[in-house]
């Protein structure tokens, strides 16, 4: 028997133990280890999901502790599991592991991915906030026009009650209140959910993935960080950032995505440099040259011009784009040079876990990324917004933060759609279907 830590950061690792290692007396899985997301350490996947091999549930340490539990439980394989990283710094990760006397294992789609019995079209990324939210919504909306029930599977954002999440349902509102949804996830769910779009998230993706197949006619995958599909995919469509270009050949598991992707769509081109845009289709032709490319402009509105037209205002952008993503912008602040705002510095009026965010990643500026990953990560960021001196506040965050948090001041809301150039989503859909 093989005795096993799964790092991770509440997702993949979950979804790799229940696939490869749940059930299987090979291997005893000691530990899970987290990162990325703050408060998710600590915990235990409990036996209920863990299976019969583990009646007291399995321990989730901090990653930092690593080293140490190789070293205790005398650990043979270090699996990792996580996403949205450098390749150099999932071999820094290796070195641990192998510094220690551990293998260090990677599992591939094979060992990972779930058959289903509907079509599937999976939207993945080379990076966090290239825009797949965008592609899943135009899909969606495709696909039911033409008299298709769709359903999607979001990548697993469980970070309370693990049992309680196993399975989750989205269809209204009140879906999101009941699950007492993160902002993180909120931003995640709420856009399907005002397109009339059923969503399943959770940890045990195989019950999910039979759920959602009894209320399909087709399913789409809506990817997560740059995660590759938890399902086979009858359609595998792959987005990329000018704004970052080479990370489609830098990031794991981001070069994966780009090399399975039968459709690669590069976003933003309307704000994005030629070079780069050229240098993201050499690198895409260069990997995958059977790849269809569509080039699309991600085309920002607000909803109410008039507040925010020559006024300073406080740019609130999504999250993990700005943070493990490394955007030092997003839709707000090209909202902003739009209208000709003037951004004032969130840095000055951060508390809390907010403040921390901008030591923790020097490349952010004035922008504010929307962290909520706990109730009282929530109302720092409420703090910090309502402690702004400006005109008025851009939300580009996906979901209408008015409706999470209170805020003392005018809030426009930025919206985001994909618009491609030459050939179209329709066109590809047409053939698929």
């Amino acid at each position: 028997m093989k005795r096993v830590i799964i790092m991770g950061a509440a997702g993949r690792d979950f979804h790799n133990f229940n696939m490869a290692y749940r059930d299987n007396p090979k291997y005893e899985v000691i530990a899970f280890t987290a990162t990325q997301i703050p408060g998710i350490s600590g915990r235990k996947y409990p036996r209920e999901l863990a299976g019969k091999l583990y009646p007291k549930g399995i321990p989730i340490y901090s990653e930092e502790k690593l080293s140490w539990l190789i070293k205790k439980f005398k650990v043979d394989e270090v699996v990792f599991a996580y996403s949205d990283v450098t390749h150099e710094y999932v071999m820094h990760k290796a070195s641990i592991a192998l510094a220690n006397g551990a293998d260090f294992v990677l599992l591939g789609p094979d060992s990972t991915m779930l058959h289903s019995s509907k079509p599937v079209i999976s939207v993945c990324a080379v990076r966090t906030g290239s825009g797949k939210s965008q592609v899943s919504r135009k899909i969606a909306k495709i696909l039911k026009s033409k008299g298709k029930r769709v359903v999607v599977i979001r990548h697993p954002m469980p970070y309370g009650d693990l049992k309680k999440q196993s399975v989750q349902r989205f269809a209204t509102y009140k879906d999101l209140d009941k699950n007492k949804c993160t902002i993180e996830e909120r931003e995640e769910y709420e856009p399907h959910i005002n397109s009339g779009i059923v969503v399943y998230a959770g940890v045990d993706y195989e019950k999910i993935l039979r759920r959602a197949e009894k209320e399909a006619d087709a399913i789409i995958w809506d990817g997560g960080n740059n995660d590759f599909s938890f399902i086979e995919s009858d359609l595998y469509i792959v987005v990329a950032d000018p704004h970052r270009a080479g990370h489609e050949l830098l990031y794991h598991p981001g070069e994966t995505n780009l090399r399975m992707a039968d459709v690669v769509i590069i976003n933003k081109i309307d704000s994005a440099e030629k070079e780069d845009i050229k240098k993201v289709i050499i690198n895409t032709k260069s990997v995958n040259p059977k790849a269809e490319i569509i080039l699309a402009k991600s085309v920002v509105t607000v909803d109410y011009p008039s507040l925010i037209k020559g006024k300073s205002v406080l740019v609130v952008e999504d999250g993990p784009t700005l943070t493990h993503g490394g955007m030092p912008y997003g839709a707000g602040t090209v909202a902003a040079k739009k209208y000709g705002c003037r951004i004032v510095d969130a840095r000055k009026y951060a508390v809390g876990s907010i403040k921390d965010l901008y030591k923790k990643y020097a490349h952010l500026k004035k922008e504010l990324p929307a962290m909520g990953y706990s109730t009282k990560q929530a109302e720092e960021l409420a703090k910090t917004i309502n402690a702004a001196k400006c005109d008025a506040v851009i939300d580009a965050t996906p979901v209408t933060l008015p409706k999470i948090i209170k805020i003392n001041k005018p809030v426009v809301q930025v919206d985001y759609e994909l618009q491609e150039v030459g050939l179209h989503l329709k066109t590809i859909l047409r053939r698929f279907l």
